[in-house]
């Protein structure tokens, strides 16, 4: 452990780690920020904190199962000459989760559904929120322990990082449930970008993979946009109103 710590390798390896596990993130955070927005302030805050503590733990979890892990690359069956490996089956059936849910928020949003059957149900919205929530952790976390097993070979360095990472997703959750719950069009646009991230998980489980900077690029990109909006719509706000 100790040579860890003075191994410029090591640093540099955390350090890149660490990134690519804060960038692979942000697609858990927006998802958390969507559906913990349908939820009372007070339940929303208690499952963004559990929602991320199993992300957390899920991550240990798995790092801790690396012979396992690395096993899930393995094909377990064939269909039309492709091979697909455990890994692929979770990645297509967390991205049609991931497809299904965002489209059917979006069908909610369109259709001026304001959630008031969700916060009238109270426990039962929260546990369904902390289901999916589980659900969607255990695919983004698979994809992530997969990327890091790839990329260090020690496992306190991957540990380390998937640490870091976690608690940074949990110190911008909080920011980002806030800015998507009090602007609609923003979080019609995060809910596309959850089936545009969808569709990438569904297509590395059918062995097409797409660049995630093209994914990333296009997310920044959209966001700037519509953080320019927000920004022209606050100021004719302010013009608006008549002198005081």
């Amino acid at each position: 452990m100790m040579h860890l710590l003075t191994s410029p390798e090591a640093w540099a390896a955390l350090l890149t780690l660490t990134a690519l596990e804060i960038v692979l993130g942000i697609d858990n955070v927006i998802f958390i920020s969507v559906i913990v927005s349908r939820i009372p302030e007070k339940q929303a805050h208690r499952a963004r904190q559990i929602g991320l503590a199993l992300a957390l733990i899920f991550r240990i979890i798995l790092l801790s199962l690396l012979v396992w892990l690395i096993g899930l690359t393995a094909p377990v069956f064939s269909f039309a000459g492709y091979g697909f490996s455990w890994r692929d089956l979770i990645l297509i059936g967390g991205g049609l989760f991931l497809i299904a849910k965002a489209t059917h928020e979006i069908h909610a949003e369109v259709e001026a559904d304001d959630g008031e059957g969700d916060r009238k149900s109270g426990g039962n919205a929260f546990f369904w929120v902390i289901v999916q929530i589980i659900v969607i952790d255990i695919v983004f976390s698979l994809d992530s322990i997969i990327t890091a097993i790839g990329m260090a070979e020690d496992i306190e360095i991957m540990v380390a990082a998937v640490v870091i990472a976690c608690l940074i997703m949990y110190i911008s959750s909080g920011p980002v449930a806030r800015f998507v719950a009090e602007h609609p069009t923003t979080k019609m646009l995060a809910l596309a970008f959850l089936v545009l991230i969808g569709v990438a998980l569904v297509a590395d489980g059918l062995q097409f993979h797409i660049p995630r900077g093209y994914i990333y690029f296009a997310i920044a990109f959209s966001a700037a946009v519509e953080f320019f909006n927000v920004l022209a719509k606050r100021n004719r706000r302010k013009s608006s109103k008549p002198p005081v």
